[in-house]
């Protein structure tokens, strides 16, 4: 017997391609949209969480609408925009701003006695996606 058969140890066959779920397959029969936000392009679902730069004139509660949409995928195909679909846009409810994670900064002088050391944490606008509508 030649192929993974013979290395299970058993007679149970492998498991078909078809029996193998990927994250891919699964994911694709939710609706999603590609959106512009700050000069970055984000890949949203309805329900994802997401982080975004600090906007501090919204407050946790509000609702903020992206009209930038350069592309709707799901069921019933992908819409390409040139550059973006006219009409389409996705709304998100703002959960609150979020601290990101602390980035050190050195630097440092061989022979010299310098040595500096700082820290940063960026600030973050936490969103989660509402509805895409095209």
């Amino acid at each position: 017997v030649v192929g993974p058969a013979a290395f299970s140890g058993g007679s149970s066959p492998a498991p078909l391609m078809s029996q193998i779920h990927s994250p891919l397959q699964l994911s694709s029969a939710m609706k999603y949209a590609i959106i512009v936000d700050g000069g970055r392009q984000y890949k949203v679902e309805a329900g994802q969480r997401l982080d975004i730069d600090l906007r501090s004139d919204i407050n946790a509660g509000d609702m903020l609408e992206f009209s930038t949409v350069l592309a709707i995928g799901g069921d019933e195909g992908l819409q390409l925009g040139t550059p973006s679909i006219a009409g389409a846009k996705v709304t998100a409810k703002v959960l609150g701003t979020e601290k990101g994670d602390k980035i050190y900064i050195q630097k440092f002088r061989r022979r010299k006695n310098y040595q500096r050391r700082t820290g940063h944490r960026q600030n973050y606008t936490r969103i989660e996606i509402a509805e895409i509508a095209s």
